[in-house]
């Protein structure tokens, strides 16, 4: 009997071993809202430059990013496009405290919400209130479409509904909402000239060469647009810590502002 309660233990030495060598030998796991795609992979880069493990970035919309977290994915680092889904992650039901580690939630971006069509486009709007949006909507042809992301759960579709009620224009435009999986799935809408016209972050639109900015959304129209930063209490690389502190100091907060986003 003792022979085979010494086997187990050093099989479970043998299994914890290997999961810490896998922890420092691998880069912190971040799971990050779709806009920051550019942004967060060239701050990885300048990380690895250092000579740490260059971090494993995952990017999808911050509402499925948050449901993948509750459901126990293995990461290390969350980047939200909105506050929300940062709390929902933070209360997450049947998880003792969330997923959240104490004391590592910061707000680290901001950003402007952009009305963007085709670069060939020629239409020309300044956004007020009741401004005519269903108009410009069927300038290239009938019918057309507003891509933005989905207005119950992506961030800047719920950003953009915000932004169009409190313009007086939602009513007209309801109806013809091509609500998109992902900003950048919106955004694609538009590069591909699928859709007229489309709301996304202002950092979206200056990544891709296809779209132009139409004009901006007052600030005042929304929601602030923050994005929220926090160590995930599934981490296990011993180089997370590490790679947030990076990403909220002066050196990282640069390489953001350069994509354009602002820092706060």
């Amino acid at each position: 009997m003792r022979g085979v309660i010494r086997v187990w233990l050093a099989c479970v030495a043998l299994v914890l071993g290997g999961q810490g060598a896998l922890a420092q030998t691998r880069g912190p796991v971040v799971l990050a809202a779709a806009s920051l795609q550019e942004s967060l992979n060239k701050a990885a880069d300048a990380w690895a430059a250092q000579g740490h493990q260059r971090p494993v970035l995952s990017f999808a919309a911050s509402s499925a990013l948050a449901r993948q977290i509750e459901n126990g994915a293995p990461a290390d680092l969350f980047i939200s496009a909105d506050e929300e889904w940062m709390d929902h992650v933070a209360n997450a039901p049947g998880h003792a405290g969330g997923w959240l580690k104490a004391g590592t939630r910061a707000n680290f971006l901001t950003n402007r919400l952009a009305l963007i069509a085709p670069a060939t486009s020629p239409v020309r709007l300044t956004i007020a209130s009741g401004f005519p949006l269903a108009k410009a909507l069927d300038a290239g042809a009938p019918g057309g479409r507003l891509a933005m992301g989905q207005v119950t759960s992506v961030p800047a579709g719920k950003y953009g509904k915000q932004a169009l009620v409190a313009l007086h224009v939602w009513p007209s435009v309801e109806a013809r909402v091509a609500g998109a999986e992902s900003v950048r799935a919106a955004l694609a809408l538009v590069a591909r000239g699928e859709a007229p016209l489309g709301i996304v972050y202002a950092t979206d639109a200056l990544a891709e060469p296809k779209v132009r900015i139409v004009a901006l959304f007052p600030a005042t129209s929304h929601a602030p647009i923050r994005y929220p930063l926090a160590a995930l209490t599934s981490s296990s690389s011993l180089d997370a810590e590490a790679f947030r502190r990076f990403l909220l100091s002066g050196t990282g907060k640069a390489i953001f502002r350069a994509y354009g986003f602002g820092t706060k």
